[in-house]
């Protein structure tokens, strides 16, 4: 599930919101063994989703480097590649 997860630091364009807590819902997602939490858990599972985006923003937004940004297509196009090598198979 985590594998999903994917850098977010040092990027251009730069990391969306929505990426940022697509991320921190897949975090979540991992800690606590659900997909979809029950009702009863509902609350608490996106105060926590919440919380991890607020910190990972945190995190990215404090982050320094003298490297250049890398470019999101190129990037995109790598994984591609190491997909087709692994699997035999073109990513969509």
């Amino acid at each position: 599930m985590c594998r999903n997860i994917k850098t977010l630091f040092n990027f251009e364009p730069p990391a969306t919101e929505l990426e940022i807590r697509d991320a921190a819902l897949q975090f979540v997602r991992k800690l606590s063994g659900f997909n979809v939490p029950s009702q009863a858990n509902e609350a608490a599972f996106e105060r926590a989703v919440e919380q991890v985006a607020g910190s990972a923003r945190d995190l990215i937004q404090s982050l320094c480097t003298n490297a250049a940004p890398r470019d999101r297509e190129v990037e995109a196009a790598k994984a591609r590649a190491r997909s087709a090598a692994r699997f035999g198979t073109p990513a969509g």
